[in-house]
């Protein structure tokens, strides 16, 4: 191990992995960014390509080294990590990209999960790219993807919100926004602040929307837990102390049926009245799921 003038510990340009008993060597790896999927959980969820990366870089930047470490020990990589996170980006992100400039390579980790999800990482690739570097994914694990596949709710189209904000109004406020998305709705929560947001979502979303409480994804103590937001909040309200980390998936808002006739005509007299006639069309068809030129169309011989 050794200090590169950067101040970045690096290892040596290949190491080896280890898989039980068997010692595999690795490759060195070109210069580059490398966003190296890690175990959710389960640390036997990681792939052998992201075992090989990890022991072939010759620096590893990790969102909690403490973390990060348990992992290296799990599979005898030899390394030691680089503290990468929210706090401190701003001075360790421009050293990273030097040590790629001078031909090191970078591997890039999370806690757990895909770099990048609900972490700073999307910081360091943009700086990567601006810079004329190559940016390489070593994907894996993604809670977002576990929750969604086990959560019973469609998943030909979702929207990932992230964290919900903490406090009552924005939240609320955030859920109003993506409340009409034609997809599932995917967001982390908190323990602490889970029977709130539940409460939030069955008033702003809809008390009967189904959705799914997903819990310690992967781990010993896993769990789903579905049904309407109604009864998810009423359960979580007289079962507080919920622990772990948690992934909710809420079902597509359901389909109603567009207005026709006068209905359709008074949407759009009430839209043209507040903005041109080219952007009610487009909000009507946002609207109603119609087409914007039939519905411009209609606005012009309402004009008439």
């Amino acid at each position: 191990m050794s200090l590169s003038e950067n101040g970045i510990a690096e290892g040596s340009a290949a190491g080896s992995f280890r898989i039980r008993t068997l010692e595999i060597p690795a490759r060195p790896l070109a210069p580059a960014l490398y966003l190296v999927a890690t175990p959710i959980g389960n640390l036997g969820d990681i792939t052998l390509r992201a075992l090989e990366t990890l022991a072939g870089a010759g620096v590893i930047a990790a969102e909690d080294t403490r973390v990060t470490r348990v992992l290296l020990d799990r599979y005898g990589i030899a390394k030691r990590a680089f503290a990468y996170h929210e706090h401190n980006s701003a001075e360790a992100g421009p050293r990273l990209i030097s040590a790629i400039a001078s031909g090191k390579s970078v591997a890039l980790v999370s806690d757990a999960g895909t770099p990048l999800v609900s972490d700073p990482g999307y910081r360091l690739v943009r700086d990567a790219l601006e810079a004329g570097l190559q940016v390489v994914p070593i994907p894996g694990a993604s809670s977002v993807i576990t929750a969604l596949s086990a959560a019973g709710l469609p998943s030909d189209a979702f929207y990932f919100a992230g964290f919900l904000p903490q406090k009552e109004k924005a939240r609320r406020d955030r859920l109003a926004e993506i409340s009409v998305i034609p997809g599932t709705l995917i967001f982390f929560e908190s323990p602490n602040r889970l029977p709130a947001s539940l409460k939030d979502a069955a008033d702003v979303l809809g008390p009967h929307r189904y959705a799914s409480v997903c819990r310690e994804l992967t781990k010993t103590f896993e769990e789903f837990r579905r049904g309407a937001l109604s009864e998810l909040a009423d359960h979580y309200d007289r079962n507080p102390n919920v622990k772990g980390e948690i992934v909710v998936a809420v079902a597509p808002p359901e389909a109603k049926a567009a207005p026709e006739g006068a209905a359709l005509d008074d949407m759009l007299k009430t839209l043209a009245a507040q903005m041109p006639a080219a952007k009610a069309a487009a909000e009507a068809a946002r609207q109603t799921g119609l087409a914007r030129k039939d519905l411009y169309q209609r606005l012009l011989e309402l004009k008439t």
